[in-house]
């Protein structure tokens, strides 16, 4: 997740003051990992000093003053930009998943238990993902079937990998 090119999404929408970025992210984008206040008003400042953001009224409140925040049109077509190109299509093709069972290999150890110790997390988390479909709003529904659709496919690769152990163990063994 890019929080610079998230939050000057955010203002693209509306001009916003620091907390409210934050609400507004940790709401749509924070599942479970809220963006921490520093992190916020320390990305506003680089944004504010790259010329993307500017301050435009600047008014007390209970604590420091309080800033509003507004996008510039570098800001936006940046954001434009961002949101044209295509993410990087995952997975990557080393992930730890894959390195573990195959060091485990490597190593004489038991990748049997791994795979079975990995399929257990799995289907914890896709309890947990389920339960968030059922209980949540539309946002949590679409973000819960992503997760459970990646997870899904590693636990079809689990399965896969478990049937072949013996082989992939005497490959990674020459």
């Amino acid at each position: 997740m890019s929080v610079p090119l998230t939050l000057l999404g955010l203002l693209d929408r509306e001009p916003s003051h620091g907390y409210e970025l934050k609400r507004d992210y940790d709401v749509y984008f924070g599942r479970g990992k809220p963006l921490p206040f520093g992190q916020v008003y320390a990305t506003l400042g680089r944004l504010a000093r790259d010329g993307k953001v500017v301050v435009s009224e600047v008014g007390p409140g209970v604590g420091p003053d309080r800033k509003r925040y507004v996008i510039t049109d570098q800001g936006a077509t940046e954001v434009e930009t961002w949101l044209a190109e295509p993410v990087e299509p995952e997975p990557h093709l080393q992930t730890v998943l894959f390195a573990k069972v195959v060091l485990a290999l490597m190593l004489g150890r038991p990748a049997e238990q791994y795979l079975d110790s990995q399929r257990r997390a799995h289907l914890r988390r896709m309890r947990e993902l389920t339960e968030l479909k059922r209980t949540g709003s539309l946002v949590d529904a679409l973000l819960a079937d992503h997760g459970l659709f990646h997870l899904e496919a590693d636990l079809r690769w689990i399965e896969l990998t478990g049937a072949r152990l013996d082989t992939l163990a005497k490959e990674v063994r020459r």
